[in-house]
């Protein structure tokens, strides 16, 4: 299988096609990795393919804030500039002047 490179990076911000939320891509996988209950829970039409990358996102909607994962084919960029305010980011992200989300060096020890 020709695994695509992934478009979008750890630390982007981007909002999904269809549904109204937005986050920070913390994690990719080059292809599915998530359960088949998940994938089977995803209505039939509009069921996304395997083969492309998923991201994992410290996600927000109006309502709440929580973690997602999303296919490549479902995200867009998110140009708002807008902040994202879910309580992990700190953890995993450090927010450079421009406002752009960069990782944090790990601690190996």
């Amino acid at each position: 299988m020709d695994t695509r490179k992934a478009k979008y990076a750890i630390g982007d911000v981007v909002k999904h096609r269809v549904y109204p939320f937005r986050g920070v891509i913390f994690d990719v996988d080059p292809t599915f990795s998530n359960t088949e209950e998940w994938y089977n829970s995803i209505p039939a039409e509009v069921r996304p393919s395997r083969d492309q990358p998923f991201y994992h996102l410290f996600a927000e909607n109006s309502e709440s804030e929580y973690i997602a994962y999303v296919s490549e084919q479902n995200l867009l960029p998110d140009t708002s500039l807008e902040p994202v305010r879910h309580p992990q980011i700190n953890e995993v992200f450090e927010i450079d002047p421009e406002g752009r989300y960069k990782a944090k060096a790990r601690n190996l020890n």
